[in-house]
């Protein structure tokens, strides 16, 4: 995996990082590792996907952190990257609905806030529905 672990990281360095190490490595063999800690890691998603990437990290309900960086958040959230994959056309196999209850259940267990967009508006949604 090619990381931003701080989560610094804008589409265009990313495409850069992507287009040097493409340069020994096959694209197929890469996958990112991308924090949301300003907010890119979905639009680092997206750019390295149109790269070329296939696989990337990530976690439910954006969990996990950085130790050596204050203030880093975890890794891009699985719903929001589910989502945009879904989007794109792309087959995960993945069923959404269940990853966000995935993503609510294990957030509650830690009493902690997701960090999921996706997760918060489909769970919004569904209150509003019922």
């Amino acid at each position: 995996s090619l990381g931003d672990t701080i989560g610094v990281g804008t589409p265009d360095s990313v495409l850069r990082m992507l287009e040097t190490v493409a340069r020994q490595v096959p694209v197929s063999q890469l996958a990112g590792h991308y924090h949301d800690t300003y907010g890119m890691a979905i639009a680092n998603v997206y750019a390295s996907y149109q790269f070329g990437l296939r696989a990337f990290d990530s976690s439910v309900g954006g969990l996990g952190g950085c130790p050596y960086a204050k203030g880093a958040t975890g890794n891009v959230a699985t719903e929001d990257v589910v989502y945009l994959l879904h989007q794109l056309g792309a087959k995960t196999g993945i069923d959404l609905n269940r990853l966000v209850d995935c993503g609510e259940w294990i957030n509650a267990r830690l009493g902690r806030a997701s960090t999921s967009r996706v997760g918060r508006a489909m769970l919004a949604k569904r209150a509003s529905a019922a």
